[in-house]
């Protein structure tokens, strides 16, 4: 790929900036969440997991190189949540799924019209 065309591509480091302190600003972390919902055909209540960030503080006014340290730590926290809370969702969605899999059994089909004709 051309060197001028992959500059072209890549944002301005002052578009960057303002970006991650648009992120950082709300000091976000991501937890998991397990959802529930009924299964009418195999009344059965089914869980899931997802993502959800959540706001614990909210940087007020910031400058020089303190407030770069803090944004910094404070998307640090942000990756490490969102690894480790991925993690926790990917795990726990498959634990989900094999329950449901072995507390409901898929349905018997009758055989199709084509096969009960031959």
């Amino acid at each position: 790929m051309n060197a001028a065309i992959l500059v072209r591509m890549m944002p301005s480091r002052p578009v960057l900036a303002a970006l991650a302190a648009g992120l950082l600003a709300t000091g976000c972390v991501i937890v998991p969440v397990t959802i529930e919902s009924y299964d009418p055909d195999c009344r059965y209540v089914t869980h899931h997991m997802e993502l959800q960030p959540v706001q614990i503080a909210q940087l007020q006014r910031c400058g020089g190189q303190g407030c770069e340290a803090v944004m910094l730590a404070a998307l640090g926290v942000t990756a490490v949540s969102a690894v480790v809370s991925g993690s926790i969702v990917v795990v726990g969605n498959v634990v989900y799924w094999a329950d449901h899999r072995v507390s409901c059994p898929a349905p018997i089909t009758a055989p199709a019209a084509s096969a009960a004709s031959a």
